[in-house]
């Protein structure tokens, strides 16, 4: 009778879990297509929950997993639904034990746009113990957090701090890594666009996500990696990386960032090609020798400046043409 009873709500629990498996691995061409693929899914789901005959829902223990599961099931649409925060409520009120719970209604709540009441709930979830997942949706929250707020720098390092601490956990998951490569890329645009080593930390970050088999379904790894080797000039890689992330979810706008990408290099290359005349060069060249300069600096060509910052330095140049481009990130 017993394992009867086992079997009924471990069916009940993969159910949800694959439930969550088609959301983050199932991209249409069509959109509508996956919102109908999870409401098939979920009614299927909670089907087989109310199945649970009442004689197994009678202790607090068993109740709190049948809220939890049914608030579970309920949430996982895009958008905020009442009646899952009111199932994950009556979960945690009755076994507060239950960090999945926790980590479910914070989610729910975030939707809701109560983003301190969330982290309320992921720092509960994680007074139960340490747990990588509810630790990459407190980071995840908090660069949420930082958008427009007056401390946006400092809340995006706790972000990074959190999605490090994942890391640590298990050194080996993909998703905590993609975690700690958008937290370095959030920080590179808090900063003000110009400290490439945080583009290259979130770069190092992706690149040991997509060391885990599961992150290859991750149609977002590719297209944020693909937009760090765009920052950082590597069109080649980031060319690639757009052409994977359509393949995945034809959703994402990586065609319009190809073409962007393809325009500015034309147009690069087209104004160069107006400007590569040896005479015109020459000229060009020796009109900068007469430029004066002040008496702190000393006169330096680009061969001879080190990397980093070269104080008192001054390269002498001049601007040949302006290149308008649609990317926020300097050239």
């Amino acid at each position: 009778m017993e394992k009867v009873e086992e079997d009924i709500w471990a069916r009940a629990t993969k159910a949800a879990d694959d439930l969550y498996h088609v959301k983050e691995t199932f991209f249409p061409a069509n959109p509508d297509d996956k919102v109908s693929k999870l409401q098939n899914e979920s009614d299927l789901a909670l089907r087989l929950l109310g199945s649970v005959p009442p004689e197994q829902r009678k202790s607090p223990t068993q109740r709190a997993t049948y809220e939890y599961l049914k608030g579970k099931i309920l949430d996982v649409v895009p958008e905020y639904r009442k009646d899952a925060e009111d199932h994950l409520s009556k979960a945690v009120k009755l076994n507060p034990s239950l960090a999945d719970a926790w980590l479910c209604l914070g989610s729910c709540i975030w939707k809701k746009g109560d983003l301190p009441a969330a982290k309320n709930c992921f720092n509960l979830a994680l007074s139960k113990g340490p747990n990588k997942k509810i630790l990459c949706q407190l980071s995840m929250l908090e660069r949420s957090m930082a958008q427009g707020s007056e401390n946006q720098a400092e809340i995006v390092e706790e972000s990074i701090q959190h999605a490090k601490e994942a890391i640590t956990l298990d050194v080996k998951d993909g998703n905590s890594w993609y975690n700690l490569g958008n937290a370095c890329l959030t920080s590179f645009f808090v900063t003000g666009s110009w400290d490439h080593s945080k583009l290259l930390q979130s770069l190092k970050a992706y690149q040991n996500a997509e060391k885990d088999e599961r992150m290859k379904s991750n149609p977002d790894l590719y297209f944020n990696c693909a937009t760090v080797n765009k920052y950082l000039e590597n069109y080649e890689r980031a060319l690639s990386g757009f052409e994977a992330s359509a393949l995945k979810d034809p959703s994402l706008n990586a065609t319009e960032e190809v073409q962007m990408m393809v325009n500015l290099l034309d147009k690069i290359e087209n104004l160069l090609k107006g400007h590569a005349k040896t005479k015109r060069v020459a000229s060009l060249a020796s009109s900068l020798a007469v430029v004066k300069l002040s008496s702190s600096h000393k006169r330096a060509t680009v061969d001879l400046l080190s990397e980093g910052l070269n104080k008192a330095v001054a390269v002498v140049g001049k601007v040949l043409f302006f290149v308008k481009h649609e990317n926020v990130t300097p050239l």
